[in-house]
């Protein structure tokens, strides 16, 4: 348990934080999830629309923090890979 009011501050920020980049990955996942369903639906248009709206929420997760760069960019790679071998 922290004793000092620094690490009782500390502790505070860590929770708060912890809230919000669990929250902003939830978000990051069900964009991605959305990418997922309509490639495997095979529809191009609704895959591409899901993946235009997932990659700016990904890099968003990246200057935030809460994924590395390089992370979201092979996530993104491999997404539009897959994308454009639809029919």
């Amino acid at each position: 348990m922290a004793n000092s009011p620094q690490a009782k501050k500390r502790a505070r920020q860590n929770e708060k934080r912890f809230a919000v980049n669990k929250a902003r990955r939830s978000r990051i996942r069900t964009q991605l999830r959305k990418v997922e369903e309509a490639i495997a639906s095979g529809d191009k248009d609704a895959a591409t629309a899901a993946l235009r709206a997932a990659q700016p929420e990904l890099m968003r997760g990246v200057t935030k923090g809460v994924y590395h760069k390089n992370t979201a960019a092979r996530k993104i790679s491999r997404l539009n890979a897959r994308v454009k071998s639809l029919g």
